[in-house]
Order: structure tokens, then C-alpha cells, then sequence
């Protein structure tokens, strides 16, 4: 894993039950093999989550955007989306999220991530944002990762190894 800083995180989101809003923070501890917490994946009450006796799914415990993607979406499809609206959890920026899918790469100085695939958006998205989001974030709505290694993000942690 490179440490050569690739991008830095730009907010930090998380909400704790499936469907609601989505709650801007400064800091969060990313608990590996679990999630975030305090979020609704991490405590298995997201609207995928499977039943509270399996463990949480790799690509459910920490998602990423980048905030260009948002601002691309934005200016090409005419669509208003605040970051915090993607329901992703992480907001990047100088990060090319589409090429870390199979790679681990740190965020801040503890945590260690490694990407699943690619968080195209779904009908849920749409549903609770606006029509024209779904197709205005394909190929751009994010990344699904691993928590391998946990820790404390904090707003403005760089990101290495991308």
C-alpha cells in the first residue's frame, strides 16, 4: 500500500436507522469486520441490512463519494444534491474512488479500508432524494469498503495509498 496522499476526506455522515436523515459529523470511529459507529449499517438497522444474528457484510460497513462526482452529477444533469443526500458516508475529495475496488488504502492515521465494489445508486436513493439521481450517479455513486483496520476519521484526514 502506497502512502503517497491521494485526497482527503471533506465530511463524514452516518444516521442511525434506515431512511432517515443522514447527520453531518466531525469525527467517527470505524470499528473493523462491523461499520461505523453509531450508524444504521453498523448496528444492522440499515434498510439492506440482513438479520441481526449475521455479521455485517463487507460492503455494507463504510461507503465513500467523491465530492467532484456529486458536483459532476450536479452540473451535467442539472440535479440539486447535497453531499449528505448521497447516503453515502464519507465525502472524498482528489480521489479516484472507481480504482479502489479490490485495493486497501488508509483514511486518517488508523484506518486501514479496503474497496468492495463500486455503490452505483439504486431506487432507494431516488426515492428519498429527487427523480434523475439514480442515472445522474452511475458509475459515479461511490465505493462500498471493508473496514480491515479501525479507528477514528476525522473531517479533513487525508487518504493515502489511492
Amino acid at each position: 500500500m502506497s502512502q503517497t496522499t491521494a485526497g482527503r476526506v471533506e465530511d463524514l455522515f452516518i444516521t442511525d436507522r434506515e431512511s432517515a436523515p443522514m447527520q453531518s459529523v466531525a469525527s467517527v470511529m470505524a470499528l473493523a469486520g462491523q461499520g461505523l459507529e453509531g450508524d444504521r449499517y453498523g448496528s444492522k438497522r440499515g434498510t439492506f441490512s440482513d438479520s441481526e444474528n449475521k455479521p455485517v457484510e463487507p460492503e455494507q460497513q463504510i461507503t465513500l463519494i467523491e465530492a467532484e462526482a456529486i458536483e459532476g452529477a450536479q452540473h451535467e444533469y442539472e440535479i440539486e444534491l447535497a453531499p449528505i443526500q448521497s447516503r453515502r458516508n464519507v465525502l472524498t475529495r482528489g480521489v479516484a474512488l472507481n480504482h479502489l475496488v479490490g485495493r486497501e488504502f488508509k483514511v486518517g492515521h488508523e484506518v486501514v479500508l479496503r474497496g468492495i465494489r463500486l455503490c452505483e445508486p439504486c431506487g432507494h436513493l431516488e426515492k428519498l432524494t429527487r427523480e434523475g439521481v439514480r442515472k445522474s450517479l452511475i458509475h459515479r455513486g461511490g465505493l462500498r469498503a471493508e473496514i480491515v483496520r479501525g479507528g477514528m476519521i476525522h473531517r479533513g484526514d487525508p487518504i493515502a495509498g489511492a
